[in-house]
């Protein structure tokens, strides 16, 4: 049986956890510690599907800067986060992916906890290719924060190398 690929773990991962009492936290904090920057800022994976990812941020003192919001770095790696669970989330086994680019538009402050969705077509290919993928960042009232603009670079994983 070959071996399972990222999108396969993680679907597997959350489907395990996300039903149990605290899982959401676990399975956020295991985000956290695979990729440990994205971990820094503390968000809660609320909801994973294969190509569409929410992900909450709860405003506190770590995450914001001196004018008292939430900070412009904080809000491309809540972005970062729910674009990439959803395309991680949306792929084949056999296929991979990789950030290549990201831009973010802010439209107002953020302040209180906000909520990061992204929604994207799942694939079905391991063809190598770039998806220009969008993710919106609303505050509690559903005003619209920010908007994440990412490339992620998709293809087949390469093949494990073997010990002689």
């Amino acid at each position: 049986m070959p071996e399972q690929s990222i999108g396969d773990r993680i679907r597997m991962m959350w489907d395990r956890l996300s039903k149990v009492p605290g899982g959401k936290r676990v399975f956020s904090y295991a985000i956290g510690r695979a990729a440990p920057y994205t971990g820094t800022i503390g968000a809660i994976v609320d909801e994973l599907e294969p190509g569409y990812a929410k992900v909450l941020l709860h405003d506190r003192k770590k995450v914001r800067n001196h004018l008292n919001c939430i900070h412009a770095i904080a809000l491309i790696n809540l972005g970062e986060v729910s674009t990439g669970l959803a395309v991680i989330a949306g792929m084949p086994t056999g296929c991979r992916g990789i950030l290549s680019g990201i831009s973010m538009e802010y439209h107002q402050k953020a302040r209180g906890t906000l909520t990061a969705e992204c929604r994207c077509e799942p694939f079905d290919t391991t063809e190598r290719r770039e998806m220009l993928i969008t993710g919106h960042i609303r505050n509690a009232q559903g005003e619209l924060v920010a908007t994440a603009t990412a490339t992620w670079l998709v293809g087949p994983e390469k093949a494990a190398s073997k010990a002689a």
